[in-house]
């Protein structure tokens, strides 16, 4: 009997883990007791993190080798901070799907996310040709009755700082889906201390 390939799958992602401060959260529960009467599947706070790669369904074997790249583009990278600022929607107010905060315009973090994707490269993985748009899934909408609402609630915070954020390490997740909602399990973490 041959080996089964899709035996070994994990859908996996690489990401940075954020730690919401108090002006987050203050804006998360705002946002919450502001669109009570919808249906919104709102993000676990200790799952907050902004996706670098989502790669899927990868094989277990793939896995070791993208283990390898990341120490090898993380070592000597550097620490840097981002800033978390801002709030919006993805598709639009008329049909929203996501409610999310953003980054401030980061050089370290895009060069971060360039690095890990010319590494997948040279390691012979495909990921999604997509332009980096880095953000935090605040709450996934399922019904929304009022988006008036939402919209005035959202703008209150389109311009707000929120919190400036360390990233010293990068962190390789599998996602792990239950009826309760996503889990994150970290499958490796590379630190980007300078040497």
């Amino acid at each position: 009997m041959k080996n089964n390939p899709y035996f070994n799958i994990k859908r996996i992602f690489i990401a940075v883990k954020i730690d919401p401060g108090d002006l987050l959260l203050n804006m998360i529960s705002g946002l919450k007791a502001g669109l009570i009467n919808g249906r919104i599947k709102w993000a676990e706070t200790e799952n907050f993190h902004i996706t670098l790669v989502f790669l899927g369904d990868t094989e277990e074997n793939k896995i070791t080798l993208i283990d390898k790249m990341l120490r090898r583009v993380c070592e000597g990278f550097g620490d840097f901070e981002i800033v978390i600022k801002g709030a919006g929607v993805f598709k639009s107010f008329k049909d929203p799907r996501v409610i999310w905060t953003g980054i401030g315009p980061s050089e370290k973090l895009t060069k971060l996310h360039g690095s890990i994707k010319a590494g997948l490269k040279d390691t012979g993985i495909a990921t999604e040709e997509r332009s980096f748009s880095p953000h935090l899934t605040l709450g996934r909408i399922k019904i929304i009755r009022d988006n008036d609402t939402l919209k005035s609630l959202v703008n209150r915070y389109v311009n707000v700082k929120m919190q400036t954020q360390q990233v010293n390490e990068v962190i390789l997740y599998e996602s792990l889906l239950f009826h309760s909602g996503p889990a994150y399990k970290p499958l490796g973490k590379f630190p980007l201390f300078n040497k």
